[in-house]
């Protein structure tokens, strides 16, 4: 009797595993049901592509790339001009300081012309005549 009553005390526990972390379990084995579908022998039926929508995808993306690069042309064209209008300023502003300075060349003087009355072609052509009659 004794020992029936041993056996009745942990039997309970022959069940349970005797691992500390419960993470560590071994998961229960899955079971597939009956009625899965196999795979086909060929999946090559099931690779059908239709080529209704090349065209439409191919004209949206060849649009959405031209406008990409019109937009990216405009803005290094904006930022270029803003670069040469700081050039300009800086060169301005030092030729107001010193009349044909320029960092890039050597120093070029420039005449100022004041008084002087522009004359046009025609004029410049008789008066140069005149000049090589007056010569000869």
């Amino acid at each position: 009797m004794p020992d029936q009553t041993a056996e009745s005390q942990y039997a309970a526990t022959a069940q349970v595993p005797l691992i500390k972390s419960p993470g560590l379990r071994v998961p229960p084995p899955v079971h597939l049901p009956p009625d899965i579908h196999p795979l086909p022998d060929s999946v090559t039926p099931y690779f059908v592509y239709p080529y209704t929508l090349e065209p439409h995808i191919l004209t949206v993306e060849s649009s959405r790339r031209t406008t990409l690069a019109a937009h990216t042309a405009r803005r290094e064209a904006y930022l270029r001009a803003i670069e040469d209008e700081r050039e300009w300023r800086r060169k301005e502003a030092l030729r107001r300081v010193a009349p044909g300075f320029d960092p890039s060349a050597t120093l070029v003087p420039v005449r100022a012309e004041v008084g002087e009355v522009k004359m046009d072609v025609m004029d410049q052509l008789v008066d140069q005549l005149a000049r090589m009659e007056n010569s000869s």
